[in-house]
Protein backbone atom coordinates (compact mmCIF):
# COMPACT_ATOMS: atom_id res chain seq x y z
CA UNK A 1 0.00 0.00 0.00
CA UNK A 2 1.44 3.38 -0.98
CA UNK A 3 1.99 5.85 1.79
CA UNK A 4 0.38 9.22 2.30
CA UNK A 5 3.08 11.66 1.20
CA UNK A 6 2.10 14.22 3.83
CA UNK A 7 2.86 11.58 6.46
CA UNK A 8 6.35 11.19 5.00
CA UNK A 9 6.82 14.96 5.11
CA UNK A 10 5.75 15.00 8.76
CA UNK A 11 8.27 12.25 9.52
CA UNK A 12 11.19 14.26 8.15
CA UNK A 13 9.96 17.76 9.00
CA UNK A 14 12.05 18.47 12.12
CA UNK A 15 15.29 17.62 10.31
CA UNK A 16 14.60 19.88 7.32
CA UNK A 17 16.34 23.18 6.60
CA UNK A 18 14.45 26.46 6.74
CA UNK A 19 13.97 26.51 2.96
CA UNK A 20 12.80 22.92 2.88
CA UNK A 21 10.34 23.57 5.69
CA UNK A 22 8.84 26.37 3.58
CA UNK A 23 8.31 23.85 0.76
CA UNK A 24 6.82 21.32 3.20
CA UNK A 25 4.43 23.92 4.62
CA UNK A 26 3.33 24.98 1.14
CA UNK A 27 2.66 21.37 0.09
CA UNK A 28 0.69 20.68 3.27
CA UNK A 29 -1.61 23.63 2.60
CA UNK A 30 -1.76 23.33 -1.21
CA UNK A 31 -1.24 19.66 -2.01
CA UNK A 32 -3.82 19.65 -4.84
CA UNK A 33 -2.15 22.59 -6.57
CA UNK A 34 1.38 21.33 -5.80
CA UNK A 35 0.74 17.97 -7.44
CA UNK A 36 0.60 19.53 -10.91
CA UNK A 37 3.46 22.01 -10.50
CA UNK A 38 6.90 21.56 -11.98
CA UNK A 39 9.86 21.91 -9.63
CA UNK A 40 10.50 25.38 -11.03
CA UNK A 41 6.87 26.44 -10.53
CA UNK A 42 6.84 25.16 -6.97
CA UNK A 43 10.10 26.95 -6.26
CA UNK A 44 8.68 30.27 -7.54
CA UNK A 45 5.52 29.84 -5.48
CA UNK A 46 7.52 29.23 -2.31
CA UNK A 47 10.35 31.67 -3.02
CA UNK A 48 13.21 29.18 -3.34
CA UNK A 49 15.28 27.87 -6.23
CA UNK A 50 14.34 24.91 -8.42
CA UNK A 51 17.40 23.04 -7.16
CA UNK A 52 16.19 23.52 -3.57
CA UNK A 53 12.90 21.85 -4.50
CA UNK A 54 14.74 18.94 -6.09
CA UNK A 55 16.92 18.53 -2.98
CA UNK A 56 13.81 18.64 -0.80
CA UNK A 57 12.45 15.56 -2.53
CA UNK A 58 15.71 13.72 -1.94
CA UNK A 59 15.88 14.84 1.68
CA UNK A 60 12.53 13.21 2.48
CA UNK A 61 13.79 9.90 1.14
CA UNK A 62 12.47 10.00 -2.44
CA UNK A 63 14.38 9.32 -5.65
CA UNK A 64 13.72 12.83 -6.92
CA UNK A 65 11.06 15.39 -7.75
CA UNK A 66 9.20 13.17 -10.26
CA UNK A 67 8.54 10.64 -7.49
CA UNK A 68 7.30 13.40 -5.16
CA UNK A 69 4.95 14.69 -7.85
CA UNK A 70 3.69 11.18 -8.62
CA UNK A 71 2.90 10.49 -4.96
CA UNK A 72 1.10 13.82 -4.62
CA UNK A 73 -0.96 13.13 -7.73
CA UNK A 74 -1.89 9.66 -6.51
CA UNK A 75 -3.04 11.13 -3.21
CA UNK A 76 -5.19 13.90 -4.65
CA UNK A 77 -6.67 12.38 -7.81
CA UNK A 78 -9.57 10.84 -5.95
CA UNK A 79 -10.33 14.13 -4.17
CA UNK A 80 -10.31 16.58 -7.06
CA UNK A 81 -13.64 18.17 -7.94
CA UNK A 82 -14.55 18.99 -11.53
CA UNK A 83 -13.64 22.62 -10.91
CA UNK A 84 -10.23 21.65 -9.53
CA UNK A 85 -9.67 19.42 -12.54
CA UNK A 86 -10.33 22.37 -14.83
CA UNK A 87 -7.78 24.37 -12.84
CA UNK A 88 -5.22 21.57 -13.04
CA UNK A 89 -5.75 21.30 -16.79
CA UNK A 90 -4.34 24.80 -17.26
CA UNK A 91 -0.96 23.08 -17.48
CA UNK A 92 -1.91 22.28 -21.09
CA UNK A 93 -2.29 25.94 -22.02
CA UNK A 94 0.03 27.05 -24.79
CA UNK A 95 1.12 23.49 -25.58
CA UNK A 96 -1.69 22.43 -27.89
CA UNK A 97 -4.38 20.39 -26.22
CA UNK A 98 -4.52 17.64 -28.83
CA UNK A 99 -0.74 17.14 -28.73
CA UNK A 100 -0.69 17.13 -24.93
CA UNK A 101 -3.70 14.85 -24.55
CA UNK A 102 -2.62 12.22 -27.08
CA UNK A 103 1.02 12.29 -25.96
CA UNK A 104 -0.20 11.77 -22.42
CA UNK A 105 -2.24 8.73 -23.51
CA UNK A 106 0.79 7.22 -25.23
CA UNK A 107 2.80 7.74 -22.06
CA UNK A 108 0.04 6.19 -19.92
CA UNK A 109 -0.02 3.05 -22.08
CA UNK A 110 3.77 2.70 -21.83
CA UNK A 111 3.70 3.08 -18.06
CA UNK A 112 0.87 0.58 -17.78
CA UNK A 113 2.83 -1.96 -19.78
CA UNK A 114 5.75 -1.55 -17.38
CA UNK A 115 3.66 -1.73 -14.20
CA UNK A 116 1.22 -4.58 -14.74
CA UNK A 117 2.30 -7.60 -12.64
CA UNK A 118 2.43 -10.50 -15.07
CA UNK A 119 1.56 -13.02 -12.34
CA UNK A 120 -1.62 -11.10 -11.53
CA UNK A 121 -2.49 -10.65 -15.20
CA UNK A 122 -2.21 -14.32 -16.10
CA UNK A 123 -3.74 -15.32 -12.78
CA UNK A 124 -6.75 -13.21 -13.73
CA UNK A 125 -6.90 -14.91 -17.13
CA UNK A 126 -6.99 -18.37 -15.54
CA UNK A 127 -9.60 -17.23 -13.00
CA UNK A 128 -11.89 -16.06 -15.80
CA UNK A 129 -11.52 -19.33 -17.69
CA UNK A 130 -12.35 -21.52 -14.70
CA UNK A 131 -15.25 -19.35 -13.44
CA UNK A 132 -18.85 -20.46 -13.71
CA UNK A 133 -20.05 -16.89 -14.10
CA UNK A 134 -18.33 -13.55 -14.56
CA UNK A 135 -19.75 -10.39 -13.03
CA UNK A 136 -18.47 -7.13 -14.51
CA UNK A 137 -19.07 -3.70 -13.02
CA UNK A 138 -17.94 -0.12 -13.42
CA UNK A 139 -19.56 3.11 -12.30
CA UNK A 140 -19.77 6.44 -14.14
CA UNK A 141 -16.81 6.87 -16.54
CA UNK A 142 -15.66 3.30 -15.81
CA UNK A 143 -19.05 1.95 -16.93
CA UNK A 144 -18.07 2.29 -20.60
CA UNK A 145 -15.07 -0.01 -20.12
CA UNK A 146 -17.20 -2.48 -18.16
CA UNK A 147 -19.72 -2.52 -21.01
CA UNK A 148 -16.93 -3.08 -23.55
CA UNK A 149 -15.55 -6.03 -21.57
CA UNK A 150 -19.03 -7.53 -21.10
CA UNK A 151 -19.79 -7.28 -24.82
CA UNK A 152 -16.82 -9.37 -25.90
CA UNK A 153 -16.71 -11.73 -22.94
CA UNK A 154 -20.43 -12.30 -23.35
CA UNK A 155 -19.81 -14.03 -26.68
CA UNK A 156 -17.94 -16.81 -24.91
CA UNK A 157 -18.74 -16.77 -21.21
CA UNK A 158 -21.71 -16.57 -18.85
CA UNK A 159 -21.47 -12.85 -18.09
CA UNK A 160 -23.51 -10.50 -15.93
CA UNK A 161 -22.97 -6.80 -16.62
CA UNK A 162 -24.03 -5.31 -13.31
CA UNK A 163 -26.38 -2.35 -13.63
CA UNK A 164 -24.82 0.23 -11.33
CA UNK A 165 -27.53 2.86 -11.62
CA UNK A 166 -28.93 2.01 -8.19
CA UNK A 167 -27.16 0.44 -5.22
CA UNK A 168 -30.08 -1.82 -4.30
CA UNK A 169 -30.26 -3.20 -7.84
CA UNK A 170 -26.54 -3.98 -7.79
CA UNK A 171 -26.95 -6.31 -4.82
CA UNK A 172 -30.03 -7.92 -6.33
CA UNK A 173 -28.09 -8.75 -9.50
CA UNK A 174 -25.16 -10.10 -7.50
CA UNK A 175 -27.29 -12.11 -5.08
CA UNK A 176 -26.11 -15.51 -6.38
CA UNK A 177 -22.40 -14.68 -6.72
CA UNK A 178 -20.27 -17.34 -5.04
CA UNK A 179 -16.87 -19.04 -4.73
CA UNK A 180 -16.94 -20.37 -8.28
CA UNK A 181 -17.47 -16.92 -9.78
CA UNK A 182 -15.27 -13.97 -10.71
CA UNK A 183 -16.05 -10.29 -10.36
CA UNK A 184 -14.19 -7.86 -12.60
CA UNK A 185 -14.38 -4.34 -11.17
CA UNK A 186 -13.15 -1.21 -12.93
CA UNK A 187 -12.69 1.96 -10.89
CA UNK A 188 -10.68 5.14 -11.39
CA UNK A 189 -10.66 8.54 -9.66
CA UNK A 190 -13.00 9.81 -8.51
CA UNK A 191 -13.63 6.38 -6.98
CA UNK A 192 -17.22 5.28 -6.50
CA UNK A 193 -18.32 4.01 -3.10
CA UNK A 194 -20.87 1.81 -4.92
CA UNK A 195 -18.05 -0.16 -6.53
CA UNK A 196 -16.29 -0.62 -3.19
CA UNK A 197 -19.48 -1.82 -1.51
CA UNK A 198 -20.26 -4.24 -4.34
CA UNK A 199 -16.78 -5.74 -4.13
CA UNK A 200 -16.99 -6.15 -0.38
CA UNK A 201 -20.20 -8.09 -0.93
CA UNK A 202 -18.65 -10.23 -3.69
CA UNK A 203 -15.64 -10.98 -1.55
CA UNK A 204 -17.82 -11.92 1.42
CA UNK A 205 -19.44 -14.53 -0.85
CA UNK A 206 -16.05 -16.03 -1.74
CA UNK A 207 -15.81 -14.77 -5.34
CA UNK A 208 -12.42 -14.01 -6.86
CA UNK A 209 -11.91 -10.30 -7.53
CA UNK A 210 -10.10 -8.78 -10.50
CA UNK A 211 -9.55 -5.08 -9.79
CA UNK A 212 -8.67 -2.85 -12.73
CA UNK A 213 -7.69 0.47 -11.17
CA UNK A 214 -4.98 3.11 -11.16
CA UNK A 215 -2.76 2.16 -8.21
CA UNK A 216 -2.45 0.23 -4.99
CA UNK A 217 -3.84 3.19 -3.06
CA UNK A 218 -7.18 2.74 -4.82
CA UNK A 219 -9.95 1.64 -2.43
CA UNK A 220 -10.63 -1.45 -4.56
CA UNK A 221 -6.98 -2.57 -4.54
CA UNK A 222 -7.07 -4.24 -1.08
CA UNK A 223 -10.15 -6.22 -2.14
CA UNK A 224 -8.44 -7.71 -5.19
CA UNK A 225 -7.44 -11.30 -5.72
CA UNK A 226 -5.69 -10.05 -8.83
CA UNK A 227 -4.70 -6.37 -9.10
CA UNK A 228 -4.29 -4.94 -12.60
CA UNK A 229 -3.05 -1.34 -12.35
CA UNK A 230 -3.51 0.96 -15.35
CA UNK A 231 -2.42 4.56 -15.61
CA UNK A 232 -5.16 7.16 -16.00
CA UNK A 233 -4.94 10.89 -16.58
CA UNK A 234 -7.12 13.96 -16.73
CA UNK A 235 -7.76 16.17 -19.74
CA UNK A 236 -9.64 19.15 -18.32
CA UNK A 237 -12.45 17.62 -16.23
CA UNK A 238 -12.57 14.59 -18.53
CA UNK A 239 -11.05 11.26 -17.46
CA UNK A 240 -8.71 9.75 -20.03
CA UNK A 241 -9.08 5.98 -19.73
CA UNK A 242 -7.18 4.93 -22.85
CA UNK A 243 -4.66 2.79 -20.96
CA UNK A 244 -7.32 1.01 -18.85
CA UNK A 245 -9.25 0.18 -22.03
CA UNK A 246 -6.08 -1.21 -23.62
CA UNK A 247 -5.43 -3.34 -20.54
CA UNK A 248 -8.98 -4.74 -20.55
CA UNK A 249 -8.65 -5.47 -24.27
CA UNK A 250 -5.46 -7.42 -23.55
CA UNK A 251 -7.20 -9.30 -20.73
CA UNK A 252 -10.09 -10.39 -22.97
CA UNK A 253 -7.70 -11.42 -25.77
CA UNK A 254 -5.53 -13.42 -23.36
CA UNK A 255 -8.58 -15.21 -21.95
CA UNK A 256 -9.62 -16.26 -25.44
CA UNK A 257 -6.09 -17.36 -26.31
CA UNK A 258 -5.80 -19.52 -23.19
CA UNK A 259 -9.08 -21.28 -23.98
CA UNK A 260 -7.69 -22.15 -27.37
CA UNK A 261 -9.63 -24.25 -29.88
CA UNK A 262 -12.72 -24.86 -27.79
CA UNK A 263 -14.03 -21.37 -28.58
CA UNK A 264 -13.95 -21.81 -32.33
CA UNK A 265 -17.26 -23.69 -32.42
CA UNK A 266 -18.92 -20.92 -30.38
CA UNK A 267 -17.64 -18.24 -32.75
CA UNK A 268 -18.70 -20.20 -35.82
CA UNK A 269 -22.21 -20.59 -34.36
CA UNK A 270 -22.35 -16.85 -33.66
CA UNK A 271 -21.35 -16.06 -37.24
CA UNK A 272 -24.20 -18.25 -38.54
CA UNK A 273 -26.69 -16.47 -36.29
CA UNK A 274 -25.42 -13.04 -37.31
CA UNK A 275 -25.70 -13.97 -40.98
CA UNK A 276 -29.17 -15.45 -40.60
CA UNK A 277 -30.58 -12.41 -38.84
CA UNK A 278 -28.58 -9.81 -40.82
CA UNK A 279 -26.93 -8.42 -37.70
CA UNK A 280 -24.16 -6.81 -39.76
CA UNK A 281 -24.44 -5.12 -43.14
CA UNK A 282 -22.50 -6.53 -46.05
CA UNK A 283 -21.22 -4.79 -49.17
CA UNK A 284 -23.88 -6.58 -51.21
CA UNK A 285 -26.75 -4.85 -49.41
CA UNK A 286 -28.24 -1.68 -50.82
CA UNK A 287 -29.19 1.42 -48.85
CA UNK A 288 -32.53 -0.17 -47.85
CA UNK A 289 -30.81 -3.25 -46.43
CA UNK A 290 -31.94 -5.60 -49.25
Amino acid sequence: MSENITGRIDLYYDSLSKGHKKIADFIRLNYEKSSFMTAAELGRAVGVSESTVVRFASNIGLSGYPELQKKLQEMVKSRLTSVQRMEAAKRYEGKGLIESALSSDIDMIKKTLERVPRDDFYGAVSAVNRAERIYILGVRSSASIASFAALYMGFLYDVVLVDTSATSEMFEQMLRIGPNDVCIAISFPRYSSRTVNALRFARSRGAEIISVTDSDISPIAPLATYLLPAQSSMVSFVDSLTAPLSLVTALVAACVEERGGDIQADLEELEKIWDEYHVYRTGEEDADGH
